[in-house]
């Protein structure tokens, strides 16, 4: 019995791990505003369908904040516990170039030369952040077979 991993496109699979970190980012640190029912009345207009029915407007709004606040933990949950699976290089890497605060600011040169002690060449880097992507993908999903 044999397992072979696939082989991924490199640059897709990377695009999609990226804007996967990147909609981390932004569930993690932005919180969206709620909601709010209206308090006033409008009409609407019901053509041959049934008059007996109501909506509780204020119910649905209440369960809408609620799942996507859900949502959100559940998805920053997820990345957290893949990142969480990678070995402390890749760990380290990841956490230090996409999930931190400042992410958005630092550069791949910044990660390799002040972050890692010591200094690590961007060969290396490059090598470690592939391994990471890959089993990211793999994790989450998101890898992109080479045709």
């Amino acid at each position: 019995m044999s397992f072979e991993l696939p082989e991924l496109d490199r640059r897709q699979t990377q695009a999609a791990v990226e804007k996967a970190l990147s909609k981390y980012r932004i569930s993690k640190y932005v919180a969206f505003d709620d909601r709010e029912a209206t308090t006033t009345a409008s009409y609407q207009e019901r053509l041959h369908g049934p008059t007996n029915t109501t909506s509780d407007q204020t119910a649905q709004v209440a369960i809408e904040n609620v799942d996507q606040r859900r949502k959100q933990k559940e998805y920053c949950e997820r990345i957290e516990r893949a990142v969480k699976r990678l070995p402390p290089m890749e760990r380290f890497l990841i956490e230090q170039r996409y999930l931190a605060d400042d992410a958005e600011y630092i550069t791949d040169y910044n990660v390799y030369s002040f972050k890692f002690q010591p200094p690590i060449s961007e060969g290396k880097y490059r090598i470690i952040r592939w391994k990471a992507f890959y089993k990211l993908s793999l994790n989450l999903n998101l890898a992109i077979n080479k045709e």
